[in-house]
C-alpha cells in the first residue's frame, strides 16, 4: 500500500461469545446479529455466511466498475451465489470458496472478462488470494 492511499471507510464491530452463542454489533448499530455454529440449531448466522454475503456484495460492485469501463450495463438479474466452506484437516481449520456468477443476457466472453477483472480488483478477492482455494465460475 502506498502512502498516497486514501482511507475510504473503516468498519467497526464488537463481537462477544464467538460463533457458539455470540453477538456481533457494528459501531453504528446497522449490523446487530446473533451468532451460532455453522449447521447448528442455534438462532443466528455464522461467520462463513457473513463472509459470503460481504464478498459477493463487494464482488458485484467490482463487476459494476469493470462493466462501466466497457460501457456495458450489467443485467438487472445478475447474481452471485457465494459458497464458503469451513474445513478441518488434522485439527487445523481453513476456508474454501466458490463464487458462481450469473450475468444473463451478456455474451459469455464479455461476461468472463468482467468477472476476471472483478476478481483482480475486488478487495475481498485480493485479501484471500494465495490464502484459500477459490473458484469463480460463470453460470
Amino acid at each position: 500500500m502506498t502512502q498516497a492511499a486514501k482511507l475510504l471507510y473503516t468498519a467497526r464491530t464488537r463481537t462477544s461469545g464467538g460463533r457458539q452463542d455470540g453477538m456481533s454489533r457494528s459501531s453504528d448499530g446497522r449490523l446487530d446479529v446473533r451468532l451460532s455454529p455453522p449447521g447448528g440449531a442455534g438462532i443466528g448466522t455464522n461467520p462463513e455466511q457473513l463472509f459470503a454475503a460481504g464478498w459477493s456484495a463487494c464482488f458485484e460492485g467490482a463487476m459494476e466498475i469493470a462493466a462501466r469501463k466497457r460501457k456495458i450495463v450489467l443485467p438487472r438479474k445478475s447474481a452471485i451465489d457465494a459458497e464458503i466452506d469451513l474445513l478441518v484437516d488434522e485439527g487445523t481449520y481453513a476456508l474454501r470458496a466458490r463464487l458462481n456468477v450469473s450475468l444473463p443476457g451478456l455474451d459469455r466472453e464479455v461476461a468472463r472478462d468482467i468477472i476476471d477483472e472483478a476478481h483482480q480488483t475486488c478487495p475481498y478477492s485480493k485479501a484471500v488470494r494465495g490464502n484459500i482455494d477459490v473458484a469463480v465460475a460463470l453460470t
